[in-house]
C-alpha cells in the first residue's frame, strides 16, 4: 500500500529543499526591505513616512496568493520581467521570492518599528546633539538595539514564512505543497500518511528555527 515511499517515484527531498531555498532567499531580501520600510516609517522626511506606511497597510492586507499570482501573471507574463534569464522553472522560482519579500517585508517592518520604539528617546537626540544625520543615527544607535529586542518576533515572523512558502505551488514552483498535491491526486489510499509526512516536515523544518532563535533572544535581549 505504501510502496510509492521506496519506488523514488516522488522527490521529496527536493521538494523540501526547494522549500528550504524559497524561505532562505526570501528571509533575506525580507528583512533588507522591511529595514528599509522600518526607516521610511520613522524618517522625518513626509513622503517617504507616507509611502512606507501606506505600503504597509496595503501589501499586508493583500492575500499572498494573490501576490504571487500578480507576480507571475502581471509582472512575467503581461510586462516579460524574468528577473533574469532561465526556464520557466527558475523564473516562477524568482518571481515566488519576489511575491513572499514584498509581503514579509511589512511584518519584518513592523516588528522592527515595535523594536525602535523601544530604544530610549534621549539616544536619539544625543546623537543628533553630536552632529550624527538621521541614516547614522538609524544605523548605528538605534537599529543595533532594536534588533536585539525583536529575534523573538522577527522568529515568528521566519516560521510564518515558511508555512507560506506552500503559495508558490500556485505558480508552479515545485516545493513541499506542489509536491503533496501530486501525491494526494495519485495516491487517494494513504491521504492521511501523504499529509502526516508533510506536516512532518514543515514540524522539522520550523521547530529547531523557532528553539534557536528563541535562545538567540534570550542571550542578545537588551537590558533594562
Amino acid at each position: 500500500m505504501f510502496d510509492f515511499l521506496d519506488s523514488g517515484q516522488y522527490d521529496l527531498l527536493g521538494a523540501f529543499w526547494v522549500t528550504v531555498q524559497l524561505t532562505l532567499y526570501s528571509a533575506l531580501g525580507s528583512l533588507v526591505w522591511g529595514t528599509v520600510l522600518a526607516g521610511m516609517r520613522v524618517s522625518p522626511v513626509p513622503l517617504m513616512r507616507a509611502f512606507g506606511t501606506t505600503y504597509v497597510n496595503v501589501v499586508r492586507n493583500i492575500p499572498l496568493t494573490v501576490l504571487l499570482i500578480a507576480c507571475s501573471l502581471g509582472l512575467n507574463q503581461t510586462l516579460g520581467v524574468t528577473l533574469g534569464g532561465g526556464t520557466f522553472k527558475d523564473i516562477g522560482f524568482r518571481l515566488a521570492v519576489l511575491g513572499l519579500t514584498a509581503y514579509t517585508g511589512t511584518f519584518v517592518c513592523e516588528a522592527l518599528r515595535s523594536g525602535i520604539n523601544t530604544v530610549p528617546v534621549g539616544q536619539a537626540e544625543a546623537s543628533r546633539a553630536l552632529g550624527l544625520s538621521f541614516v547614522q543615527t538609524l544605523t548605528l544607535i538605534v537599529l543595533p538595539q532594536a534588533f536585539r529586542a525583536v529575534v523573538a518576533p522577527l522568529a515568528n515572523v521566519l516560521i510564518a514564512l515558511t508555512k507560506n512558502t506552500t503559495v508558490a505551488a500556485a505558480i508552479g514552483v515545485a516545493e513541499a505543497a506542489l509536491l503533496m498535491k501530486e501525491m494526494t491526486e495519485n495516491e487517494a489510499q494513504a491521504l492521511f500518511l501523504v499529509f502526516g509526512i508533510f506536516a512532518l516536515g514543515f514540524v522539522l523544518l520550523t521547530l529547531p528555527t523557532g528553539l534557536l532563535l528563541g535562545w538567540v533572544a534570550k542571550r542578545v535581549a537588551v537590558k533594562r
